[in-house]
This record gives C-alpha cells, structure tokens and sequence, in this order.
C-alpha cells in the first residue's frame, strides 16, 4: 500500500477513536450543560495522560536496569529530571478505575467519600507535588449535579484510551483525544465555545502561513493553547528543515540522540484574562509536553496588565475578540504602544494591532484572526491608523475568510499578516508590495451552521504566500483569487485593504454575457410570479370551502 495511503488509514482509525469516545462520553453528559461537562471530561483525559506517563518511567525506575540501576520509584526528583509529573499514589489510575463505582471510599486519613470526591481529593494531591500544576486541575467531581453512576462510566471509558505502554504513544492518542474534546465541546457551546477555542483549520492555516520555525512564539489572548500546539506539530511535521545534530541523552546517561524535540526549536509565551480557560490551556500544553511556565493569568488582561511587557517574539499567533467594546481604551489614552494613533475606545481592533506591533522583534511576523471591517474602517481614526501601518510597509498579506468558519460569531473574518522587515527578513525584498487573497470561495460545511478549510485549501493559500515571498517562488497574480498590489494601487484606493478590490473576478465571471443573464433572469421571475397567482387563487377557494363548512356548523365542536 502507498505511503500515503497508509497514512490516511491511520488518521481516518484515530479519528474513528476520538468519535467513538465523544459519542461515548456525550451520551454520559446526560442533563449537565456542556460548560461544566468540559471539565469533567477533560480534567479525567488530563488525570490518565500524566498517570500513564508516571506509570511507564515508574515502571523502569523499579526494574533498575541500566541507567536506572539504583534508583528510588517513589522519589519525585527522578521524575523531575525526566519532565514527567509526580503521581501520588492517590492519584494513579489503578486506585480511581477501582474506585469508579464505589459509593464509599475510606482514605488514608480516615476521611469518608465517594468517586467524585475521591477524584477531587486526586487532583489536589498533584497540585500539591507539582507547582507548575497549582491552580489549574477541575476540582469539580464532588458536586452534586454529577451523577456518580456517569462519572463512574466516564472513568472507565476514559481508562481504555491508551494504546500500547510507550510513553510518546499514548502521549500523542491522549493529546488527539483531549483536541477532539475541545473541538466537540466548543461545537456544543456554540457562541461560547468560540471565546475558548480557534477552529483547527484556522489554526493551521495561521501557522503554516507564517512557518514558526524557530524562535519565540506569543499569543497574549491564547485561548486554550490551539496556537502553540499547532506550532509545535508543524516543526515535528518538518524535521527535514532541520540538520539534526547529537544531543546527550537526558541525566548524562550515556547515547546520543538526533531526534529533533520540537519544544528545543520554540519557547512560548502567552496571555488569557479568562481564569478558565487559562487552566484549560495549561493543561493542552502539559498533556503534549510543552512548557507553560511562560502562560501567564490576569484578570485584567494584555491591555490593562501586559504580563510579558519586555518581551519581544520572532511570531506572534492569535485570534483576539471581534469588535471587543469592552477593553478600557479610555485608560489608556497616553499608552506608548500606540505608535500609529490612537485606538477608539469603542473597538480593540487597532489596539490589537499595535499591541502586536509593540510586542514583534526587528525581524518578527505576525499572523492574526479580525473581523473584516477592520479592512475598511474610517471610524474613530481607525483609517488613519490603518494608513500609517501601510505607509510603514508593515502589511504584508491580508485574506478574506470564508462564511461559517468560527462558533462564536457570525460577523465575516480576515487574516492579517505583517512583517516588521519586508526588505529582506530572510525572503525577497518586497517592501512596496502586499498580497491580497481571496478565500472566500473555499472550505467545505461539516455541518448546517460550520465551514471548515481543508489540507488542500490551507495548501493552496499558504504556498500562494510563499510562492509570493520567496526569493525563487513562482507566484503569479489570479484574477478571483490572488493579487500583488503595489502600495502606491492601495493609496489610490484610499487605504483600503479589501482583497476583492484588487484580485477582481475569476475569468469566467468577468466573461459572462449580462444581456443573456439578464433574460433568463427576467424570465424565471415571470414564471415564479405566474406560479405564485396560480397558488394564491388555490388557497382563496380552499379558504371559502372553510369558511362555507363552518356556516353549517361542520367545524362546532360536540358537546
């Protein structure tokens, strides 16, 4: 079978494994709404990924063979040395699976409960013997709204996700499970979901526009963690980038290894005002084995309180609230970061915009989710603001969206891409030049109400871009679809930044007869208006048939 074949077989089988959980574990939600369900479910997927870790390097730590000769299992330090959380005996699976559907549980300490307190009494025991942890685990088993007959059967559905004993492997099906989860959850929500979670082909898009492939990566509204993740998949997904070169193996133990661990290429940092969402994404990053010491929670969020406010990344990823009211501009009126004007108080996405421009290195590139208005805005200095971010040769591409790609908002999108160094940056000099795209034509719907790109479109538009950039690309304009603009064609345009006003009409639109079209059209209307007298005088005689019968008293009800 070809390669490529066997790969597709795999991913449609893992994708046939998610689905069945979720089918599985939905059925279980029963009445609870889906907002407190998340929790539920992904704090247990979390529980299993870092007990199955601890279980594997426990394991090899007990036999003391080799490297391992000599060592204590049940001394944290030798987990610390190898990035594997410490599990408590409380909190290994073995022990909560048992207890699953137990009613009374005895604890160490003499203290009485059932299943849901004993999984909260397990996830405090790991806060307290991980620091990075405190905080961020659900502790939310013990309520009384969930049905300890369902949390028992979730446990056990739960218990059978790992495949196989080796560490990555069930890292890599635990970590599929838990984005499927976020997915299906934020689906569920609707508009809420969408405050938590980017839908993964955006995601994707965003990223492999950019090709994060080294460096510092920051997304200061990062949601649960989408953006990193899907960072970290494309350096693993382009090791042939790289030029592996020996690195000792963990502890000095003796081999070298040329494998490329795509957490050395990227360090992150990120920001969320949302306290919930905030331990969502710490537990994403914990259940790939990204660090997440550098996601930082405040209540006041990336305006009002920049926890990274020194830093200055090679990429910044993010998809920030639309037309966000709510932001305190009226604060910060005198704010250096606002370079090219000051944003309304009425509408973040300028303040967005100058947020990231602040926060790029000389040579860094950011790649983000607005709504589209923020293409043709003149309100509140929003023009003149967007004037001076094109005078400055910052943009460098903008895409039109498709319809139905978000969950929270029907209101159309666009990406925006700038460049802090479009002379050179490591590509062709392209300062006098940006790219409009013209996506609105793909994707495909997964449902009534939700669009999503494909691998195929995400390729198009991203090669379009690099073919664009590249010193040896082979770019060309298409009309429908893509277009070089010289910025002197945007002045004359009056700054405006819409893709359809400089890609035009695919060749067979532009061709089509108007007179023809218009007869047909004409036509088709006069037999729709001839079909709706036709209906009209049906209806009129079948009303008089009614009121006819009720003059008799055919319609009176007997008594």
């Amino acid at each position: 079978m070809p390669k490529g074949k066997q790969a597709n077989k795999k991913n449609k089988k893992q994708e046939s494994i998610e689905a069945t959980l979720w089918q599985s574990a939905d059925k279980l939600r029963k009445n609870m709404d889906a907002a407190e369900y998340k929790h539920v479910a992904l704090g247990l997927i979390f529980l299993k990924y870092i007990s199955d870790a601890f279980e594997v390097l426990h394991t090899k730590l007990t036999e003391g063979k080799g490297e391992y000769e000599g060592a204590d299992p049940e001394d944290p330090n030798e987990y610390t040395a190898e990035k594997v959380f410490f599990v408590p005996p409380i909190a290994r699976w073995k022990p909560i699976s048992d207890n699953a559907k137990k009613t009374e549980i005895f604890l160490e300490n003499g203290k009485k409960v059932d299943v849901g307190g004993y999984v909260d009494e397990a996830m405090e025991a790991i806060e307290r013997r991980n620091p990075s942890l405190k905080g961020v685990l659900p502790k939310v088993y013990a309520r009384l709204n969930l049905d300890r007959t369902s949390l028992g059967g979730l446990i056990d559905l739960i218990g059978t996700i790992a495949l196989g004993t080796d560490e990555a492997k069930s890292r890599d099906v635990l970590g599929q499970v838990y984005e499927y989860f976020l997915g299906q959850f934020a689906l569920a929500e609707g508009k809420k979901g969408g405050q938590f979670y980017t839908p993964g082909s955006v995601v994707k898009l965003l990223v492999e526009m950019l090709e994060p492939y080294e460096g510092r990566v920051f997304d200061p509204c990062c949601g649960s963690g989408g953006m990193f993740v899907q960072s970290e998949k494309f350096i693993a997904a382009h090791q042939d980038h790289y030029k592996p070169s020996p690195r000792p193996s963990p502890k000095g133990r003796g081999g070298y290894s040329i494998a490329l661990n795509p957490a050395d290429m990227i360090s992150i940092y990120g920001q969320e005002s949302n306290q919930t969402t905030w331990r969502l994404c710490k537990m994403n990053l914990a259940i790939r084995g990204i660090d997440s010491s550098n996601i930082r929670w405040n209540n006041e969020g990336s305006f009002l309180n920049d926890a990274h406010k020194d830093l200055k990344a090679d990429f910044i990823i993010a998809n920030p609230p639309f037309n966000d009211s709510d932001w305190s501009g009226e604060l910060l009126k005198d704010d250096a970061r606002w370079a090219y004007g000051i944003p309304p108080a009425g509408n973040a996405n300028y303040a967005w915009i100058q947020h990231f421009i602040y926060h790029l290195s000389n040579t860094g590139m950011a790649g983000f989710v607005l709504a589209k208005g923020s293409l043709t805005s003149k309100t509140s200095g929003e023009g003149e603001i967007r004037k001076g971010l094109i005078e400055a040769r910052l943009v460098d591409c903008i895409i039109n969206l498709p319809a139905k790609l978000f969950l929270n908002t029907q209101i159309p999108a666009c990406l925006w891409f700038l460049s802090r160094d479009k002379a050179n940056g490591g590509y062709r000099n392209r300062t006098d030049e940006i790219l409009f795209i013209d996506a609105r034509n793909e994707g495909h719907l997964i449902n009534r109400r939700t669009r999503e790109l494909s691998n195929e479109d995400i390729q198009k538009i991203a090669s379009t871009y690099h073919n664009w950039r590249n010193p040896k690309g082979n770019y060309e304009d298409i009309k429908g679809f893509c277009n070089s603009a010289p910025v002197e064609r945007v002045r004359e345009l009056d700054y405006v930044l819409t893709p359809g006003r400089y890609v035009g009409l695919p060749d067979d639109e532009d061709d089509f007869d108007f007179e023809e079209r218009f007869t047909k059209l004409k036509a088709e209307l006069e037999e729709q208006m001839k079909e709706e007298l036709r209906l009209n005088e049906i209806i009129r005689r079948n009303l008089a048939k009614l009121k006819s019968s009720n003059k008799f008293g055919l319609g009176e009800k007997n008594e």
